[in-house]
């Protein structure tokens, strides 16, 4: 299954960050070449966003834990500082060879679609041999293989089923859990009220994906047993999430959260409508997680960093998206909620609503059976509950860490789009070229949010309280994080603002 990939965004995105990156004399690190081998994996790949989340932060714990061998103070997630070498090895040369391996081991143990293609060029055109598979810790490579592999002895039994021998099927990253679903399958629009067995449960839907006709399931539904980073446990949360929701059927809030989202739906603008692609990133793109790790790149080359800085602040931003999809997953998992492609339906069969009416039809009215979300036909809606939100969780989370790490809230970049470049509306959408720009992490953040209100997607509460749950869990993860930079004392860059 491939979540929503719109390939216009990724584009206009990936050209503002050659931009951004080529205006800088210094080439990006090491540490940058393998996040942008590693989001090329992502783009080929199948893996829903918690999966990505994942990846991506394994992939730059062992990135960290082999240069940490090459450091005076930081130590290794799995084997402390065991691997450090003499002060006299701790050269630019020894942490990128260090790194390198390790990063290659983790991407091909994660994204093995992309070996040949990806990551054994990328290492030849570094001068290394993939073969190398020393346990030497008295070298780089074998440094890099060490640390890899104990990170990756953990991981592969964390709970998420990545080898697939949790389940009968042998699939990664099936289901071990038994989640069945309430409602019966539907196609869009949710016409057939037969289908909705509780209003309150979300419902998988039946669509063309462009190749074939498909019926998702929960992707992640065993999300909620995976071991995070720095969370107690995948619930620690729990509480707090709960306390503001779901709505549930026949209260006020469930029936005026179903009229947001229409009235946001007829009222769409052609910015709303390019932030809602955006956001949603389309094919060929690589997911939320895979997107502040686009944006991180861009600090990279923004603010001259070095391969230290990078290795710190990848792995931080990371890990900490990583335990966003394990506690926004958990939550999805524990209330099992119903999305507004069914939600809508439901409240309003029978009766005229107005709503955007499809590609090219603009605001119509229209019997509110017959709703549909401003999304491709393609992929009307991801298939996994509703409460939280993922793009929130994952986007506050990612923005936390970007402020803490660079001391600055401060952004500044952009993203323009093209008349008639929409995936949704091509050639009608928008009429004039669309700027988004955002000048902190946290507006960057805040419009990922409400971006997925503008494309009928998610309620509001699921958007608020997912922003307020990543900015929790980034919170923990980087103090988690500053715990391995600087184990002998308190970093001052703590800057927590309780």
């Amino acid at each position: 299954m491939k979540l929503i990939r719109v390939r216009a965004v990724a584009i206009f995105f990936t050209l503002i960050l050659a931009a951004a990156i080529s205006s800088y004399a210094q080439s990006p690190t090491i540490v940058v070449q393998w996040n942008q081998a590693v989001l090329q994996g992502v783009r080929d790949s199948t893996l829903g966003p918690p999966m990505v989340a994942r990846a991506l932060a394994i992939v730059h714990t062992c990135a960290y834990d082999a240069w940490a061998a090459y450091d005076k103070h930081a130590v290794g997630t799995q084997l402390g500082g065991q691997l450090r070498r003499p002060t006299k090895e701790h050269t630019l040369a020894n942490k990128n060879k260090a790194i390198s391996f390790a990063a290659y081991r983790a991407a091909v143990d994660l994204l093995p679609g992309d070996k040949a293609t990806v990551f054994d060029p990328l290492m030849a055109k570094l001068g290394y041999d993939v073969n190398d598979t020393s346990a030497d810790t008295r070298t780089p490579s074998g440094i890099g293989n060490v640390a890899c592999a104990a990170v990756l002895a953990v991981r592969h039994n964390d709970g998420s089923n990545q080898l697939g021998n949790l389940t009968a099927s042998g699939v990664p990253y099936a289901d071990y859990t038994g989640y069945v679903p309430v409602n019966k399958p539907s196609t869009v629009p949710v016409s057939d009220l037969s289908t909705v067995i509780d209003p309150n449960h979300w419902q998988p839907l039946t669509y063309n994906n462009g190749t074939k006709v498909v019926t998702p399931t929960f992707v992640g539904a065993q999300w909620f047993k995976v071991i995070p980073f720095a969370l107690t446990s995948p619930d620690q949360f729990l509480a707090f999430i709960s306390s503001f929701g779901p709505a549930l059927n026949g209260s006020t809030t469930f029936f005026q959260q179903a009229k947001d989202v229409l009235a946001l739906s007829a009222g769409l603008t052609d910015e709303q409508k390019m932030i809602a692609e955006y956001w949603a990133n389309g094919p060929h793109s690589e997911l939320p997680p895979g997107h502040w790790d686009l944006f991180a790149q861009f600090v990279s080359a923004r603010d001259h960093h070095t391969v230290d800085e990078d290795v710190k602040m990848f792995f931080a931003l990371t890990n900490a998206i990583f335990d966003a999809g394990v506690a926004c997953w958990d939550a999805k998992r524990h209330f099992d909620s119903v999305r507004p492609v069914t939600a809508i339906p439901f409240l309003f069969h029978g009766q005229q609503v107005q709503a955007w009416g499809g590609p090219g039809k603009g605001t119509v009215t229209i019997d509110g059976s017959q709703w549909i979300p401003y999304q491709p036909s393609t992929f009307p809606t991801p298939p996994f509950p509703e409460y939280m939100s993922g793009h929130s969780t994952f986007s506050a989370a990612g923005a936390e860490i970007l402020k803490r790490f660079t001391g600055s809230d401060d952004f500044g970049a952009s993203v323009t789009f093209a008349p008639g470049s929409s995936v949704i509306e091509p050639g009608l959408t928008p009429h004039n070229a669309v700027t988004l720009s955002w000048a902190t992490f946290t507006d960057a953040a805040d419009q990922a949010g409400i971006s997925r209100r503008y494309g009928g997607i998610h309620f509001e509460l699921a958007d608020l309280v997912g922003r307020a749950t990543g900015r929790l869990v980034a919170k923990q993860a980087w103090k988690k994080s500053l715990g391995y930079f600087h184990p002998e004392k308190d970093d001052d860059r703590d800057r927590d603002e309780d």
